[in-house]
Formats: C-alpha cells, structure tokens, sequence
C-alpha cells in the first residue's frame, strides 16, 4: 500500500514569500505524525496542500495513493479534518448539524457521528451556539472521524482547550492509530505531542530540519553540561551535530546529536574539562534547539570553529 502521505521536492510561494521550499516528506500508515515549527514555518500551508485546498507551484503531492492537484474532492472524501477552528453551523443542534453532513457520506456516517458524540458527552440537543469551545472542539472531532477517515488531519485542535479535554483528544488519537489509520497532528502543544507521537518532523522557514521516530529523536540527542578549568573559556570540539549551545561562566551547555559513548568519553579526557554531565532532553527542548540553531551559538563556533552547527535535513 502507498503511504499515507507522500510529498516530492514540494514548492509553494505567495507573491514574494516562500512559504514551502523543495519539501519532501514520507508519512506511513498507522502511526501518529507530529508536524512541529513556528508560526510561519509551513505547516499550515503544508495542511491545505495535502486536502486539495492550494496548489503547489512544483513537486508532488500524493493523499492515499492520490495525487491532491487532481483529486482533491475524492482526498476531501476520505480524510478526516479538524481545523483550529471549525467552521460549524451556529443556528444547528449538533443532532441536525450530524444530519446535514451525513448527506455528504455513507449511511452510516450519522449512526457513527451520534456513537462519538455519546462517548464524548454531548448533549444531541444543544446548539452549537450554546456550546463551549471544548464541545464544540468534540462535535467538528465527531463529524471527521464518523465516517472512519484513513487519514485524520488535525490543525492545532487542541489549541485553548482545558486539560480534561485535551486529555481525551490525546487518547483518541492514540485509539485510532492503534486500528490501523493515521493521525497527522500539527501543534504548539510540544509536551502532548511527546506523550502520543510515533514520529516528528521539525519545521523552519518553509523547510525540513529533521524528519525522525521520536524514540530515535530523543535517543540520539544528548545535553552535555562541560565545566572547564578557571581561566579556560575554550570549549572542546564536540563531534556529532551541535544544534545549539550557551556559556554560562566555565561551563558550557551544548545540545548535539549522533554522539558516541567513547567520544563523551574523549571529551572528558581533555586537559581543560573538569567535569561533563550527560541528560536526555526532552521534546521540548529539542525543538526549542533547532529552532535557535545558527540563531545562539556564533561564540561557540567561533571558540570552536570544526563543530558542526547547521542541522542536516533528513527524510
């Protein structure tokens, strides 16, 4: 079977302003698939890509075996979506706005919409008016999974909701990537990201930064603590790929990647360092890394002019 998503050497501008640029990403089946960055970095316009909305100005874009400049309405078809904010009836009860939509889908879509609404807690008979945004957030997740989409696409769709809510977004995701579908989730909320994602991709500027498993992500990236000697201001040459690094007095903290046992072990050896502390970062943090990369660590790179600064692209 193709991949969920397949995108090739994808470009999108806007007048001037290159949103996308040569960007090539491999979804798979069944997992639950993080899209990271700033605001601006991409993601959205990725997101309207993918459901046929845009178009990009070159590359491909492939849906479910579907080419999106081509077929958008059979991609719009068969994949779930819930945008930052949904665009919902507000005159409708949610019982009348699960028959509305239901026109558009299988006969069981509407069977399907008043089971999720069931287990989500909301009333068949209130208007979408008098609902919270937490409800309504469970209506729009009720209608894009009714009718058992093979793709969910998830726009920030947790974004001003409180924690309980949340919570039952996050293990709803987790339910139906266990069943074989896929989740493309963009969000702000790093720390929920890292409690149900299976993979990570990292956005900046329209571009790839890192496309990884999260297991493997946080596996390879360590934060290395070096106190140096009074009077060195030095740093050793750490080897890997140095995302980002800071001076506070005689210690330095670097965040890198790909790094040996034996090469911290080399590095502790050296006649200026005192001590090294080795942790795991989290999610978090390692975003926050890439993003400051090139950005925060010109003293490092002029103290050590061989370390390698600028994050590969990876795919």
């Amino acid at each position: 079977m193709p991949s969920a998503i397949q995108l090739e050497q994808v470009t999108k501008t806007y007048g001037k302003n290159i949103a996308l640029k040569n960007l090539s990403l491999d979804v798979p089946r069944g997992v639950v698939f993080a899209l990271l960055g700033e605001n601006g970095a991409g993601k959205t316009t990725t997101i309207k890509l993918l459901l046929g909305l845009e178009e990009s100005d070159s590359g491909k874009v492939d849906v479910l075996g579907l080419d999106s400049s081509q077929q958008g309405s059979e991609i719009r078809r068969r994949v779930g979506y819930v945008p930052e904010q949904p665009a919902l009836y507000q005159w409708m009860t949610a019982a009348e706005i699960g028959w509305f939509t239901a026109g558009f889908f299988t006969d069981s879509f509407e069977h399907e919409y008043r089971t999720l609404l069931k287990q989500f807690s909301v009333p068949l008979d209130r208007k979408i008016a008098q609902m919270s945004k937490g409800m309504r957030a469970k209506v729009s997740l009720s209608l894009a999974l009714a009718h058992q989409p093979e793709l969910l696409i998830l726009d920030e769709p947790t974004s001003g909701l409180d924690t309980l809510v949340r919570r039952e977004f996050l293990e709803s995701m987790v339910d139906i990537a266990a069943s074989g579908r896929t989740v493309l989730l963009s969000s702000h909320q790093i720390g929920e990201v890292e409690r149900v994602a299976d993979m990570v991709a990292i956005m900046r500027e329209g571009q790839l930064l890192v496309v990884e498993s999260l297991d493997t992500l946080k596996c390879q990236t360590f934060e290395l603590t070096i106190t140096l000697e009074a009077g060195s201001s030095q740093p050793p040459e750490v080897p890997g790929q140095v995302l980002c690094s800071r001076r506070r007095s005689r210690q330095w903290q670097v965040l890198a990647r790909n790094l040996e046992e034996s090469q911290i072990e080399t590095l502790r050896d050296d006649p200026a360092v005192v001590a090294i502390e080795v942790r795991t970062p989290g999610l978090e943090e390692i975003f926050v890394a890439y993003m400051q990369s090139d950005r925060n660590n010109h003293a490092f790179k002029e103290l050590a002019p061989s370390v390698t600064t600028s994050p590969s692209k990876q795919t």
